[in-house]
C-alpha cells in the first residue's frame, strides 16, 4: 500500500520533537517556546523557537502541513505544467524547517529542511538537505560533517551523496558574492518513484537525513561550545550572519515558497540571525577569515581535507 500523506506527515511532526528535545538537553536546560498557528487557506503548523540559550542565540524548528488552492505563481515557480486545469488544482506541504544561531562564533550555524508536497493531480515529490554555515572554518569539522551525512546517504544509494553534495554546492551560492554560503552538505529536490524506488523507499532516504541532524549538530555544540573568542571573531560572526541573511532572502526557494503561498512570515522569516552587519568594502585582515573564505568555494572534496 502507498504510504500516505497523512503518515508522513505525522512524521515530521515526531521529528521536531526529538530534535527539539535533544538540542534543548545540549544547551544545558534551554526551552524552546512552542507557537502554533494556522494557515490562511487550510492546515497549519508548530514554530519551537529557542531564544538566549547558553549556546544558541536563536533556533527554530518548525513543523507544517498546509494545503489550498495552488496559486498560479506558486505554479510557475515549481515549474509545473498544469494546462487546462491550472485553476482547480490545489496543494499540501508538509514538513520540519530548521536554522539555528548561535551565540559562540567557534559554533557553526546549521540549517536543514526536509520536506514532502504534492498537488492534487497526483503530481508528487520529497525534498530536502542539510548544510553547514561556520562563520570560521574548521577543516576536520567540516571533513566529518560531510562523512556522516554520505554514511547516511550510502544506506540508500552509493550515488546519492556525490550527487546531492555537488547540488547543494551549486544552491547554497550566493552569485552576487562568488562564494558558497558555507561548507555546503547535501540538498536534493524532486525526488519521486521511478524504476528502481518507490514512494516508501524516498521516504525512508528522508527519514534517515532528519535523523541525523540532531546527532551531528549536538556533537559540534558539545566540542566548539567552551572555546575562547574575542571580539575580532564576533565582529566576524556579524559579517557572516549578513552573507546568511543576503543568501536566504535573495536566492532561497524555501523563503519564496511560503511568501508564494500566504505562508506565516514570522515562521518564514525564523531562519534569519538575530543580529548582523553589513561593512562598507570590508578587507580582510586577519588570518581566520582569509582561510575561511579561501574554502567558501564550489566542489571541495572534504574526504581529502
Amino acid at each position: 500500500m502507498e504510504i500516505k500523506r497523512e503518515e508522513i506527515s505525522q512524521w515530521f511532526q515526531s521529528l521536531q520533537t526529538k530534535i527539539c528535545d535533544q538540542v534543548a538537553s545540549e544547551d544545558e536546560g534551554a526551552t524552546f517556546q512552542v507557537d502554533e498557528w494556522q494557515h490562511t487557506a487550510g492546515g497549519g503548523g508548530k514554530s519551537r523557537v529557542l531564544l538566549n540559550g547558553k549556546v544558541l542565540e536563536k533556533a527554530g524548528v518548525n513543523y507544517s502541513a498546509v494545503e489550498g488552492d495552488a496559486p498560479e505563481g506558486l505554479l510557475k515557480t515549481l515549474e509545473v505544467n498544469t494546462e487546462k486545469d491550472a485553476a482547480a488544482l490545489t496543494f499540501f506541504a508538509t514538513g520540519v524547517s530548521i536554522v539555528m544561531h548561535p551565540s559562540n562564533p567557534m559554533v557553526p550555524i546549521i540549517h536543514m529542511n526536509v520536506r514532502y508536497f504534492e498537488l492534487s493531480n497526483g503530481i508528487y515529490w520529497f525534498g530536502g538537505g542539510i548544510d553547514l554555515t561556520p562563520h570560521i572554518i574548521d577543516r576536520q569539522q567540516a571533513a566529518w560533517f560531510h562523512k556522516e551525512l554520505k554514511k547516511a546517504c550510502d544506506q540508500h544509494d552509493l550515488a546519492y551523496y556525490a550527487k546531492f553534495k555537488t547540488w547543494a554546492d551549486e544552491y547554497f551560492y550566493l552569485p552576487h558574492r562568488k562564494e558558497t554560503r558555507g561548507v555546503g552538505g547535501i540538498f536534493f529536490d524532486r525526488l519521486s518513484a521511478d524504476g528502481n524506488k518507490t514512494k516508501s523507499d524516498i521516504f525512508e532516504f528522508v527519514k534517515s537525513i532528519g535523523e541525523c541532524f540532531a546527532p551531528i549538530y549536538t556533537h559540534l555544540m558539545h566540542i566548539n561550545k567552551q572555546r575562547d573568542f574575542n571580539d575580532k571573531h564576533i565582529a566576524w560572526q556579524m559579517l557572516r550572519r549578513g552573507r546568511y541573511v543576503e543568501f536566504n532572502l535573495v536566492w532561497d526557494r524555501g523563503t519564496k515558497f511560503g511568501l508564494q503561498t500566504g505562508g506565516r512570515t514570522e515562521s518564514i522569516l525564523m531562519s534569519m540571525p538575530p543580529t548582523a552587519q553589513w561593512k562598507y568594502d570590508y578587507q580582510l585582515t586577519e588570518d581566520f577569515e582569509k582561510e575561511t573564505m579561501e574554502l567558501l568555494q564550489k566542489g571541495v572534496d572534504w574526504s581529502q581535507i
